[in-house]
């Protein structure tokens, strides 16, 4: 078997096209499928349980782990699925990949999806060139989800041909008698044979012509098949990588899950093969340990009739080698249940077991790959969900925590656009603080979209008049927040602006600019206070506000007549003044939106108390 260069840059090749497949496919997503989608998911993942099935039947169905997990990965990085629920779906995945299992031992077969994907891509062709916003997304969606299954297709063709080459394995042979020593080696085999070839059925496959041979006995090849349970979680990783936090979290979770279900085996191995030894030969299909000690003793007692029947050479009509042959094939179809079946009770056990334990194993993926900066890359609504609206007077108060949420993580974009400012221009800490900024707005707008819908839904529900009124307000103050985040990218964009035209801003402007953002800033934290004690106002916050407006706007009225002054008498240049002015209008704009959400909390939530 020889591995060219050109093989190993079809390799990396094959990795972005999958790579590119899952971003194209998760943006598409994120486009295209607003709170239907959402809705849908979150009916199907509302507890452990149903997201436990539905990990199970989409397994079933697509025949692959592997690429439902991917999906679910490409769910959370579209903020479509919490990671809790990813956890869920995740646990059922991996008992739905024995299905597959099954098939193979029954019947040999396997469905290719990677065949459909040329057709996916022609079909979606045509959307692309839809002048609607939906459709056209819907077609990215498909073209991304095509290019993902080409990509894991070609991964597994560009990678060395192992299944093709099982002589590469017969070194092992050497390792076959240390006890425990050995099954730990051969857990580690299965793990790397799987990362490599991206396939546990390959794998599989391998241990079965590696028991056929009598290299190994099945209590190696069931940690073979154990060690590809680990293995088998690289390719939602490399999906992951494209991905944000949430992402990679999820696809941390599917890793954990799986190797702490190893660990728990590991430490009673022998007793669980046995267990699963006798389950096989309950159900009539004899002990999977007989192949290893049949061709062993073929091999000690008569080596001319093994070589012939392990030659590789034409087919005979001998008719000794022609019994052996069907001895070993039925005793061979006993090792492929027994794999089986020890896969399929390890994932059901190990499920039953960690399935309660869905929170904590939410906590430990948060802790192993915490967020750069608190609230970032996630979206996850708190308080409100697409499930079934049951007492709408209700609730209204869950959207108003929620709301309050959303005013938060908008004001956390204040201190970025801030921090932008005194970034140098072109820097890479530039970018990087411009990025994160872009996403909360994204995050920003599908938040307001979010809590909209949710709010339009409760005023289908029988309400009070108080209560269609507290369902207007809310929504006036959920556009106006949002408003509020575009002016905090606008800052960035007219930074961006002024760093193409190469302009310069002095000290006198940067401290002007920080004074407003002071202003602007405690405008902004008193707006907080107010929106998380809707019910029972203080009627000296409303006027802080109040304040705050107003010396806003002193403030830009003065920095408005001294610009001219000071590019008259040459302080700074006249195009400098023009980007340093669009700044202070932005964020005196920001003031008005932050006074309308006071006035409508003023107007609309009348228990004020005198202060």
């Amino acid at each position: 078997m020889e591995y060219s260069l050109l093989d190993f840059l079809g390799l990396l090749g094959a990795v972005g096209l999958f790579l590119y497949g899952m971003k194209v496919m998760s943006e598409g997503l994120q486009k295209a499928a607003g709170d239907r989608l959402r809705n849908i998911l979150s009916a199907m993942t509302r507890n452990r349980f149903t997201g436990t099935v539905t990990g199970f039947f989409i397994t079933a169905l697509i025949q692959s782990s592997s690429a439902s997990t991917v999906m679910v990965v490409s769910f959370v990085n579209a903020g479509l699925m919490t990671l809790a629920q990813s956890m869920a779906v995740i646990m059922g995945a991996n008992v739905g990949t024995t299905f597959t299992a099954w098939i193979i031992a029954l019947f040999g077969f396997k469905v290719d999806i990677s065949a459909f994907a040329l057709p996916l891509i022609g079909l979606a062709i045509p959307l692309l060139f839809s002048s609607k916003s939906r459709t056209k997304s819907i077609g990215e969606f498909t073209i991304g989800f095509a290019f993902l299954f080409m990509g894991l297709d070609m991964i597994s063709k560009y990678v060395p041909d192992l299944q093709s080459n099982p002589e590469m394995f017969e070194f092992l042979q050497r390792y076959a008698s240390m006890g425990f020593g050995s099954v730990l080696i051969f857990c580690l085999v299965g793990l790397v044979v799987t990362m490599v070839i991206q396939s546990s059925a390959a794998t599989f496959a391998i241990t079965l012509i590696m028991c056929s041979k009598g290299w190994i006995d099945f209590p190696l090849a069931c940690a073979l098949v154990l060690g590809s349970n680990i293995g088998t979680t690289i390719t939602p990783l490399l999906a992951s990588m494209s991905g944000n936090v949430a992402a990679k979290r999820t696809a941390m979770g599917h890793l954990l899950f799986n190797l702490l279900g190893t660990i728990w085996v590991l430490a009673i191995f022998y007793p669980f093969v046995d267990l699963n030894t006798w389950i096989t030969e309950e159900i009539g299909q004899g002990n999977p340990s007989s192949l290893y000690q049949y061709v062993n003793d073929l091999k000690a007692n008569n080596p001319d009739i093994y070589n012939q029947l392990y030659a590789g050479s034409l087919p005979t009509a001998d008719g000794e080698i022609l019994h052996h042959q069907t001895i070993i094939s039925q005793l061979q179809i006993s090792v492929s249940f027994g794999l089986s079946m020890f896969h399929t009770v390890f994932n059901l056990i190990n499920l039953s077991i960690m399935i309660w334990l869905t929170k904590v194993y939410v906590k430990i993926v948060e802790f192993l790959i915490p967020a750069k900066h608190a609230g970032d890359d996630e979206f996850q609504l708190k308080f409100i969900s697409g499930g079934i609206l049951s007492a709408s007077e209700l609730n209204i108060s869950q959207a108003e925590k929620e709301i309050s949420v959303f005013a938060e993580r908008v004001a956390r974009m204040l201190p970025m656009a801030k921090e932008l400012i005194a970034t140098k221009d072109g820097s890479d800490e530039f970018n990087k603080v411009y990025s994160r900024l872009e996403k909360y707005e994204e995050i920003s707008d599908r938040m307001e979209i979010e809590i909209a819908n949710y709010l339009n839904r409760c005023a289908e529900g029988r309400l009070s008049n108080e209560s269609k009124r507290r369902i207007a307000a809310m929504l006036s103050i959920d556009s106006e927040i949002e408003s509020i985040a575009d002016c905090a990218l606008g800052v960035g964009k007219i930074l961006l602006r002024k760093q193409q035209s190469s302009v310069q801003f002095n000290d006198e402007i940067y401290h002007n600019i920080n004074t407003m953002f002071e202003y602007v800033h405690k405008a902004v934290d008193n707006m907080l206070v107010l929106l998380n004690n809707l019910e029972h106002q203080k009627e000296s916050a409303i006027i802080v506000s109040y304040n705050c407006e107003r010396e806003i706007n002193n403030l830009r009225n003065q920095l408005r007549t001294n610009n001219i002054e000071n590019i008259n008498e040459r302080h700074y240049e006249y195009q400098s003044g023009i980007y340093y002015m669009d700044i202070i209008s932005t964020l005196e704009k920001m003031g008005d939106y932050i006074i309308n959400v006071v006035d409508t909390i003023k107007e609309e939530f009348r228990s004020v108390q005198k202060n």
